[in-house]
């Protein structure tokens, strides 16, 4: 497990290491001088050389490079171009605005799909299962941007069960979940059609294996077949999807906080790319990163503890 992780980890600073040049080339690489993006139109040349002096792009790109990582290792993600603000201070203040948003989108799947998915395996082809199949295939395909217009015209506009928009103050946390209900939803809805798909198949999967039918043999009751042995091999897949649902909830917040007039990481970056402002988005899209790089590596390592086959796999895979 030690070396396992280790491996990860090395992994983990190669991809990190490579996002960053990417992103500290970029401002290179994208087409247009951000000068005169932060300035506009009608700037004269003096300012522009003045912005750019304050920006570093007057100096070498190898050391423009080189600032750029040295910074980043102190934890220095740099500075606003538009308010003078530091990147990490922005980033702070919407953070938790989106990994409440992500979190609560990642419970109401795990709700809704989990025992969706248990349903249609417990009867395989009957009305349910034909209804979930005709379902997933909808809420797979839609953006999450339809998905947040439509629930927002329905529930906010039409019923005015729920607010429209704001992401509302963690001092008042009745209004905060009330707010959370609907873009949660919006990127809850492609898991409600994908995670039934998966477990449906690993149950039956798991209930057509030998140990199951020798369960049977023996007489064990069918519930205590399907709960205690099957249902517990057949979740482990879900574990190992942990990861990509973290940065799929993750991304998928700039549609979803942008709909509904949310802060969050999705509407700084929005707002940074409008302006050219480089230092926010890179700090932005590092921060996702970050963020979906340890959501896998803490997927592998639960997958690896829940289920002793991996390990002896590994045990064996070395021992050889």
């Amino acid at each position: 497990m030690a070396g396992y992780l280790l491996k990860r980890l090395g992994g983990a600073v190669v991809v990190l290491f490579l996002t960053a040049l990417l992103l500290a080339a970029a401002v290179h690489i994208v087409p247009g001088d951000p000068a005169r993006a932060v300035l506009g139109a009608h700037a004269t040349p003096e300012l522009i050389a003045q912005m750019r002096a304050k920006m570093g792009l007057d100096r070498p790109v190898v050391e423009q490079l080189w600032d750029f990582f040295s910074r980043l290792i102190r934890g220095d993600l740099g500075t606003d171009f538009v308010g003078g603000t530091p990147v990490t201070t922005l980033i702070a203040q919407v953070l938790p605005d989106t990994l409440a948003l992500a979190l609560a989108s990642m419970i109401l799947a795990v709700a809704g799909g989990i025992p969706l998915g248990i349903a249609v395996s417990r009867r395989p082809g009957g009305v349910l299962d034909r209804l979930t199949h005709a379902l997933s295939m909808i809420f797979v395909s839609a953006p999450v941007y339809v998905t947040s217009l439509i629930l927002l015209l329905i529930f906010a506009v039409k019923l005015r069960f729920l607010p429209a928009v704001g992401a509302g103050q963690f001092s008042d946390p009745g209004n905060y979940l009330l707010r959370l209900i609907l873009p949660a939803t919006a990127l809850a809805v492609f898991w409600w059609g994908y995670l039934p798909r998966i477990l449906r198949a690993t149950m039956l999967d798991v209930l057509g294996s030998q140990y199951i039918r020798s369960a049977r043999a023996f007489g064990f009751r069918e519930n205590v077949i399907f709960y205690r042995y099957a249902l517990r091999n057949a979740v482990l897949p879900i574990i190992a999807l942990f990861g990509l649902m973290v940065g799929y909830s993750l991304t998928g917040t700039v549609f979803a906080e942008t709909v509904f007039g949310r802060s969050g990481l999705g509407t700084l970056a929005l707002s940074a790319i409008d302006q050219r402002n480089w230092p926010v988005i890179r700090g932005v899209v590092f921060t996702y990163a970050l963020f979906f790089i340890i959501a896998n590596i803490l997927a592998d390592l639960s997958y690896r503890v829940l289920d002793p086959r991996v390990r002896l796999s590994e045990e064996f895979e070395t021992g050889v």
